[in-house]
């Protein structure tokens, strides 16, 4: 008895390699979405920041793992980020609160030095100033957050009267301008230019002058 093999039809065989290709194409995309979600995901805002809050969470609070502090991180931008400020100002009068803290410690600090040893008790008064300076300006950046400055929007007044002409043209056009008007100056009538060696004519103002006579200075002597 022969057993006949089957053999498959370049139909077949056609379709199996379609559905192949489609699959390492969804593979493809599949990976290029992942890439693109980790890159989008790597550059958000509080990506980077929850990895720094983890790190110093350890030492204070343990290690609450970086998925549950980026949850807690998005959520609190996401409420500033729709207009509830609460955590901003809480988070300002806890930071002020903090720096008066230091600068309490350190200005004691400052004081157990005088006289005993200057350098030390400088560096305490300096560094003391600092963190008294810091928590001013917390408040005051709290204080303009609760209170912000009103915004006058004024408007010029134009009160002249008459055509106005503004000049907005450069040196060298101004220059050109000078320059035409003064050569104009130098013209007669019908377009002649001056002559200095020609006599002027008589003035109509005053006809009633006459000729002084000449004086002799030597005679006088």
């Amino acid at each position: 008895m022969t057993i006949k093999k089957k053999i498959p039809s370049n139909k077949a065989q056609r379709a199996k390699t379609s559905k192949e290709k489609e699959n390492n194409q969804g593979h493809k995309i599949k990976e290029k979405n992942r890439e693109q979600l980790l890159a989008e995901f790597g550059l958000m805002p509080t990506c980077g920041n929850a990895l720094a809050a983890q790190a110093f969470l350890k030492s204070s609070v343990g290690d609450p793992g970086f998925i549950e502090t980026h949850a807690a991180m998005s959520k609190s931008v996401k409420k500033v980020v729709a207009g509830e400020t609460k955590i901003v100002e809480a988070t300002l009068i806890a930071q002020a609160i903090t720096l008066d803290k230091v600068f309490v410690d350190l200005i004691r600090r400052a004081a157990a030095n005088i006289g005993q040893h200057e350098r030390a008790m400088e560096t305490y008064m300096k560094l003391a100033l600092k963190a008294q300076s810091q928590c001013r300006t917390t408040l005051q950046t709290l204080a303009e957050i609760k209170n912000p400055r009103p915004v006058a929007f004024v408007k010029q007044a134009n009160i002249a009267h008459g055509h106005q002409q503004v000049n907005n043209g450069n040196i060298t056009s101004r220059a050109e301008n000078f320059e035409k008007n003064s050569n104009e100056l130098l013209k007669a009538n019908h377009g002649e230019r001056l002559d200095p060696r020609t006599t002027g004519a008589t003035s109509s103002l005053d006809t009633n002058l006459e000729t002084m006579e000449t004086v002799d200075g030597t005679a006088k002597r």
